[in-house]
């Protein structure tokens, strides 16, 4: 009985192990192999990538990512791209630890429901709110400009961010507080020596997720910039496409460049990423 037993606990163990590899295998596929596609064709000409779109290159064609740099101006929108994520970025953080920190750690009227309204903006679609967005940037005069965008990705990225943040905030212990409020410390005091430094964690979580939207949002880019001096690193694909012709090759190289700083932020934050994640789903 012991050895049926133990032959099927085997059996259980190695059937596990091949489905878990399976699984990884699928997504591994449809992840990875689309984007060595994208890496290799972005050294081939156009006539090869059509007559033999799968192979190696026969000529590592380094020209395209020349072209991908000087056809789009890739260097200005590269700039345009970094101070819009950042910038928004900060602006995010700064309002939602602040939000965060009163709905995790206050008493007051209304509270949940407030939070809940505040969370629920997770819910809407961004796509629901392009012609809200388009009329107050109109209206504020903002349209055709960075700070467009910047206020922007910071209003859209609020729920979620608050979401993580108060999540990661209502793990902090109490007794840390209440020591500092016995030796004297204010209400702010409380939040900027306290409860920020503590929250490093879900600060980089969030942080990283409000950057990579700014850094890989299309929709709100193209609806609110015209002239290429506003505009970020996505809308320079834009410029690989014409009425008569479709440079692939270079816009394949503007495309691999404009990844890299997404996977770089990842790799080096992975780690911090999955532990705000999963501080804020067990206990917020």
């Amino acid at each position: 009985m012991n050895g049926i037993a133990g032959t099927r606990l085997t059996f259980s163990d190695a059937t596990a192990k091949v489905g878990k590899w399976l699984v990884l295998g699928f997504f591994f596929f449809f992840t990875f192999v689309p984007l060595i596609w994208l890496l290799l064709s972005s050294f081939k000409t156009n006539l090869e990538l059509q007559m033999r779109p799968f192979a190696l290159p026969a000529v590592w064609q380094i020209q395209n990512y020349v072209n991908a740099i000087q056809i789009s101006g890739l260097p200005r929108l590269f700039l345009n791209s970094v101070v819009v994520s950042s910038v928004s970025t900060v602006l995010t953080l700064v309002v939602t630890s602040m939000a965060a920190f009163v709905f995790a750690r206050e008493k007051f009227p209304l509270q949940q429901a407030l939070l809940n309204v505040i969370l629920a903006g997770v819910l809407v679609p961004i796509i629901a709110l392009m012609a809200p967005y388009f009329r107050l940037t109109n209206a504020l005069k903002l349209y055709d400009s960075l700070w467009a965008l910047i206020l922007t990705y910071t209003a859209i990225n609020l729920p979620i961010s608050t979401f993580l943040m108060h999540g990661f905030m209502k793990t902090i212990p109490k007794e840390l507080e209440e020591a500092a409020v016995i030796d004297g410390a204010s209400f702010f005091q409380r939040f900027s020596r306290v409860i920020f430094p503590l929250s490093r964690v879900g600060l980089v979580t969030a942080g990283t997720f409000v950057f990579l939207f700014g850094w890989n949002e299309f929709i709100y880019a193209l609806l609110l910039t015209s002239r290429i001096q506003s505009r970020t690193l996505q809308l320079g694909i834009r410029f690989f496409v014409s009425q008569f012709f479709t440079d692939y090759t270079s816009m394949f190289a503007a495309i691999v460049l404009t990844i890299i700083p997404s996977i770089a932020v990842y790799v080096f934050l992975h780690e911090k990423i999955i532990k705000g994640l999963a501080s804020g789903a067990l206990k917020g």
